[in-house]
């Protein structure tokens, strides 16, 4: 039997349904008041973002700071993560997050065994 996703007690349908301000008064505050005093750059990728649904493109943007709205589900965004744009496939288990949540920034560094002349003590090491 498959699940029925719901966000605070609403279906998809009817979150994308209902104006931004009804939405938004189901998100918690930090978030309903990142959509209140929307900055340009959050204007900027709704405009992007409803004219990519008409066209059916991905967008790009370095926006991170974004509250994911219901009506993104389904499109494909690219977010900025310092060096490149990761691509976001937009799900409803997405919604109320931040586009910054899902393009981690720091990549985990692995460091590998000394090489030859790496520094005076690993000359003794045995190089395979």
């Amino acid at each position: 039997m498959a699940r029925i996703f719901t966000f605070r007690g609403k279906t998809i349908e009817e979150l994308q349904a209902m104006k931004l301000d009804d939405v938004s008064k189901l998100m918690k505050s930090r978030n309903r008041r990142a959509i209140k005093r929307m900055s340009a750059s959050y204007k900027a990728i709704i405009k992007k973002i409803e004219k990519a649904k008409q066209t059916g493109k991905a967008i790009k943007t370095h926006s991170r700071e974004a509250v994911i709205l219901p009506s993104w589900v389904g499109l494909k965004i690219g977010v900025h993560d310092g060096k490149k744009f990761q691509d976001l496939a937009i799900g409803p288990e997405m919604i109320g997050h931040r586009l910054g949540e899902f393009a981690i920034p720091i990549k985990h560094v692995v460091h590998s065994a000394p090489g030859i002349r790496a520094t005076r003590g690993s000359k003794f090491l045995a190089v395979k």
